[in-house]
């Protein structure tokens, strides 16, 4: 499976859970899913429910904010699922092609 951009959507959701979800004493929980073939599931739990990720326009503020952008560019599909109290999972998905795959083999 390919590293990339899925390095770069694990870095910013479990960025965004420390600098936004953290609750002191708590942690946050990364999954990584296959959820079906050719997809890859990223999701991101903290315990921090009222501070939910907005979906933005394309602009950010000039230093910061970006990371939902980033997310939002890099990822097929994305969101916010409230857990049980007080947990909320941010995920994002990518499609990749599995190795040994057609495709990998027509390289």
């Amino acid at each position: 499976m390919p590293l990339d951009p899925d390095r770069l959507l694990v870095a910013e959701l479990a960025t965004n859970a420390v600098l936004h979800g953290r609750v002191p004493g708590r942690s946050f929980r990364l999954t990584l899913v296959v959820p079906e073939p050719g997809v890859l599931r990223i999701e991101v739990t903290d315990t921090c429910a009222e501070a939910l990720p907005v979906r933005t326009a394309t602009t950010a503020p000039a230093e910061s904010g970006y990371g939902l952008v980033l997310v939002g560019t890099q990822a097929g599909r994305w969101g916010v699922r409230l857990s049980p109290v007080p947990c909320k999972t941010v995920w994002a998905e990518c499609d990749f092609a599995p190795l040994g795959s057609a495709a990998d083999r027509s390289q």
